[in-house]
């Protein structure tokens, strides 16, 4: 699987955290059962922006690609506050097969991120 991240902006750009250290560091972290209406960002915008990553009929196509070929046995990445650190895709195919929880995994405290003041182009995405 191609490298990923996590954003968050912070006062000085954005924060990213690259999502295959996340699993990693949740590796011992006990699984719950999470409310999908706990889950803020399902009702904001999430994947697309209007400048970089714009919500063509070929990229919703790609997340629905996505979103079918998830498998929703491995639990999703909370932060500290709830949002969703990865695990987006499984989130909505358990909203499309009528799930009312899903298993996640939430840091007690988030990790410090592995890059600060970044863009999402300039990251490395390579495996």
């Amino acid at each position: 699987m191609r490298r990923q991240y996590h954003f968050m902006p912070d006062k000085d750009g954005q924060k990213a955290w690259d999502v295959h250290r996340l699993i990693e560091l949740s590796a011992d972290l006990p699984i719950e059962d999470v409310p999908l209406a706990d889950i803020t960002e399902i009702d904001q915008v999430y994947w697309f922006d209007r400048d970089h990553f714009r919500p063509t009929v070929r990229s919703v196509v790609e997340h629905m690609a996505l979103i079918e070929a998830t498998d929703l046995a491995h639990p999703i990445i909370l932060g500290m506050d709830g949002r969703v650190m990865d695990g987006m895709h499984r989130v909505a195919k358990a909203l499309v097969q009528g799930h009312t929880t899903i298993a996640a995994k939430r840091f007690p405290v988030d990790p410090e991120p592995d890059h600060r003041n970044c863009h999402p182009a300039d990251l490395d995405y390579s495996t």
